[in-house]
């Protein structure tokens, strides 16, 4: 198997550290074997990104000594085929319109009768509010969609787990209905970030997905997207987080831990390297 893996920045802000770290382990990874590492824009929220931020993590990257294959995909040029994807799958994704806002959600999950707000990988578990509207084409993408797993489809899912907490991790669909719940896939606008990492990762034929474990508990949304959508399933490795001297995990704010700052500061691609233990 060639293996293909890919470093997928937002362009809102620095890489920092913990990009660094993301981005060298998944190049050296495709690399050792001869296979191909691709760069990724992700680039959906277009009132964020901003075009100078793409050009430093291009130029980031190149200090670093890391090396591309063409194509870069920008994922804003794709709208019209994560549409489709939404489109073709209707059915199989279980998928309803949702007009909720945050505050309906909240509000909805205080009532009396309801139990204990729970949160999961995609934020507080949707109460399912909006069920009953089901998917239209001719609805124009207006409002958020949803993905509905059922309950007592007793399905089980699985993926493949090479990072630090290496396994094949399993879960059931009436898990990830209690613990996940109706995952947006499309917002007012442009479509959710997982939805379009799954099409993107399967349509670039990557083989393994290399990200910290931060969204580890995601990877049950990707599973289950993969499953619905009939994509073959690529290996996961979840690094360590990159933390700063608090231990907290490492944001686009940290312009201290910035990898232009430690250019700026005549730091040499090797010493970040030997400063992330890799």
């Amino acid at each position: 198997m060639t293996i293909i893996t890919r470093f997928a920045p937002s362009p809102t802000g620095p890489l920092h550290l913990g990009h660094a770290y993301s981005a060298i382990i998944s190049h050296d990874m495709a690399r050792k074997e001869g296979g191909k590492f691709y760069v990724r824009i992700e680039d959906l929220d277009q009132s964020r990104s901003k075009k100078r931020w793409e050009n430093q993590i291009f130029d980031d990257l190149d200090w670093l000594g890391l090396s591309w294959d063409e194509p870069v995909v920008r994922q804003s040029e794709r709208i019209g085929r994560y549409k489709n994807i939404l489109t073709k799958f209707s059915k199989e994704l279980g998928l309803f319109e949702c007009v909720c806002s945050r505050r309906d959600i909240k509000n909805a999950l205080s009532a009396p009768h309801e139990s204990e707000t729970l949160l999961g990988p995609d934020g507080i578990i949707y109460p399912g509010t909006c069920r009953g509207k089901t998917f239209s084409s001719h609805l124009k993408f207006k409002n958020a969609l949803r993905m509905h797993v059922k309950l007592n489809e007793n399905k089980l899912f699985s993926f493949c787990e090479l990072g630090p907490r290496k396994n094949e991790i399993s879960f059931s669909s009436e898990e990830f209905a209690k613990t996940v719940g109706d995952v947006v896939l499309w917002r007012k606008g442009y479509p959710a970030y997982h939805l379009a990492c799954v099409v993107d990762d399967f349509e670039q034929k990557i083989t393994h997905v290399v990200r910290g474990l931060d969204l580890f508990d995601a990877t049950k949304i990707h599973t289950v997207l993969n499953s619905s959508l009939g994509f073959k399933k690529p290996f996961y490795y979840h690094h360590r987080l990159i933390c700063d001297e608090n231990g907290k995990r490492l944001a686009k704010r940290h312009d201290s831990k910035s990898i232009y700052k430690y250019r700026q500061e005549g730091f040499k691609p090797s010493d970040v390297r030997t400063l992330l233990g890799c």
